[in-house]
């Protein structure tokens, strides 16, 4: 009796394993000997006191480390696919990243992905759960680095950078709405349109709504947005734009009690990439601007409420790469900037400026053992100009050390230089 059930479990095993078209374990294991240094400088206002006569004019770190991810983020996952007749079907992704050194997941399992969808020829693909917001896809496409390792796309480097400084945060990843959002309702186009191609994305903010809260619910941590590319032969160019709601509430005082003013913040990206094939070279670039969009309304009713303060802090980027096949393997380098505009609002008239930019050159070689194995050489230079104006997001390293703190608005130290190099083994399966 008892072989006759196993028997039959192993039948239903059996059809169901034959009912799923195709799972498929796949990933990327990659480390590198990386080396990181940063330059950071002393700085004062004409308003400060000046430093100790010991305080040296610049200060540099510098770290040898086994790195994760110089060429390809090191990840695992499972995905799987569905016939279920009529041109339809059903998928599942999910997708965890890990670090090479260590071993250690560092964030929530198959957080770089984790979906589910329907889709057919006809009418595209429905997807739910977490993944990439439509903006990020450009930073990556279109960067020669592929937007990892000490060569990253300075582009997605400062936009991480300002989901992180500025919101909304999240408890799996405080790059969220920047890199991937959670909780999202995905649409794609089909790919039989004669090269045009494109997504749609809505995340879920989960806020909830209390009868008794003015205002209530809160939009912070939505997200919505777009991409729509043509890719035919050697030409793929693609404009996306997103929008994240940073800050959506009452402000309260120390206490917590609520001032009767509000705040609110948005951060809205747009960015345009294109690359064409050469065949002896390829061609890439990104333009990009995220403004960081500031409302705040004081406390009061009517004439005695007083004017809302609007800020518009803008960051404009551009970058340019390239790669070009060599051998066995292929020479990738890139050049980028981002310019920091900082909006003084109600900051009176003759105030110093407060602006800052950063430039980045990469370059790097990748030699092929195989068509799954590699070797791989990266190196980066960073230049930060009035780093200590923004230091959290124009601060930016090539790697994995950061400047030193850059003190107060008077004087300190501000970020001035940074280098990196990765130097490394990438296998994927």
């Amino acid at each position: 009796m008892s072989k006759s059930i196993l028997a039959l479990a192993g039948l239903a095993a059996s059809g169901t394993a034959m009912a799923q078209s195709s799972v498929t374990l796949f990933g990327v294991a990659d480390a590198a000997v990386s080396y990181y240094s940063t330059k950071s400088v002393l700085y004062f206002s004409p308003i400060a006191s000046l430093p100790p006569i010991a305080t040296p004019a610049e200060v540099q770190l510098s770290q040898t480390a086994l790195s994760s991810g110089g060429n390809a983020s090191s990840r695992f996952g499972f995905r799987g696919t569905e016939d279920l007749g009529g041109g339809l079907a059903a998928s599942f992704w999910l997708e965890a990243g890990f670090n090479q050194d260590t071993g250690l997941i560092p964030n929530a399992a198959f957080a770089r992905r984790s979906t589910v969808s329907l889709s057919s020829n006809n009418f595209g693909e429905v997807r739910l759960g977490r993944d990439y917001v439509p903006t990020y896809w450009n930073e990556s496409v279109f960067d020669p680095m592929g937007a990892v390792g000490v060569g990253e796309n300075l582009i997605k480097t400062v936009s991480g950078a300002i989901a992180i400084a500025r919101g909304p945060g999240s408890p799996v990843s405080s790059t969220d709405n920047a890199v991937r959002a959670s909780n999202s309702v995905g649409y794609f186009l089909p790919r039989n349109l004669g090269g045009f191609y494109g997504q749609l994305m809505y995340a879920l903010p989960e806020n909830v709504d209390s009868s008794n809260v003015a205002g209530s619910p809160s939009t912070k941590g939505r997200y919505y947005g777009g991409r729509f590319g043509y890719a035919s032969g050697p030409l793929d160019i693609a404009v996306a734009y997103g929008e994240s709601s940073a800050a959506d509430a009452a402000t309260l005082t120390a206490a917590g009690v609520p001032t009767g003013g509000w705040l609110s913040e948005s951060l809205r990206t747009v960015n345009l990439g294109a690359s064409y094939d050469f065949g002896i070279l390829k061609l890439m670039g990104e333009v990009s601007q995220v403004r960081d969009r500031t409302n705040r309304v004081g406390p009061g009713r009517g004439l005695i409420r007083p004017p809302a303060v609007k800020e518009n802090d803008n960051y404009n980027g551009a970058m340019i790469g390239m790669t070009v096949p060599l051998g066995a393997g292929m020479f990738k380098a890139s050049i980028a900037r981002v310019d920091f505009d900082n909006d003084l609002g109600v900051v009176p008239p003759g105030s110093p400026e407060r602006d800052a930019s950063v430039s980045k050159l990469a370059v790097g070689y990748v030699y092929n053992l195989s068509k799954r194995t590699a070797l791989y050489a990266t190196m980066a230079r960073v230049r930060v100009n009035d780093g200590q104006n923004n230091p959290a997001i124009m601060g930016v390293s090539a790697g994995g050390l950061a400047y030193l703190p850059a003190g107060s608005a008077t004087s300190g130290f501000a970020p001035r230089s940074a280098t990196g190099y990765d130097f490394g083994l990438r296998h994927t399966f």
